[in-house]
């Protein structure tokens, strides 16, 4: 998984710090939506959720489904799935400084005792 983390860590996440994508990206949590719902629902002219809709697309974090004369967005999972493994790893990391400051602060109380 960490290969494919490389490949798509700074464009999926640059295509997520833009507000108006991340809002799309909360409201396509609750299922697919049509680009008119989402304009609707976030104040948008269709073109500029649409906009937003391909950037999310061209980065693989949303996928489209055609069906009759619409078109249906929905999240992938996979993006989400590299963001989890990423901030993971980050807390493991954190997790085992955190671990020996514990022991650095034991051993800071342990020597103060024996000095009194």
């Amino acid at each position: 998984m960490m290969g494919k983390l490389k490949s798509i860590d700074i464009s999926m996440l640059s295509a997520l710090a833009e507000p108006k994508r991340m809002a799309i990206v909360e409201l396509l949590r609750d299922g697919p939506l049509t680009v008119g719902e989402i304009a609707k629902r976030l104040e948008l002219s269709q073109p500029h959720a649409s906009k937003h809709l391909k950037v999310l697309s061209d980065n693989g974090i949303v996928e489209v489904k055609p069906e009759a004369n619409r078109r249906y967005y929905k999240l992938r999972l996979e993006p989400f799935q590299v963001i989890e493994y990423w901030a993971t790893s980050f807390q493991t990391h954190l997790e085992k400084r955190l671990d020996n400051l514990d022991d650095y602060v034991q051993e800071l109380k342990n020597d103060r005792k024996r000095d009194e």
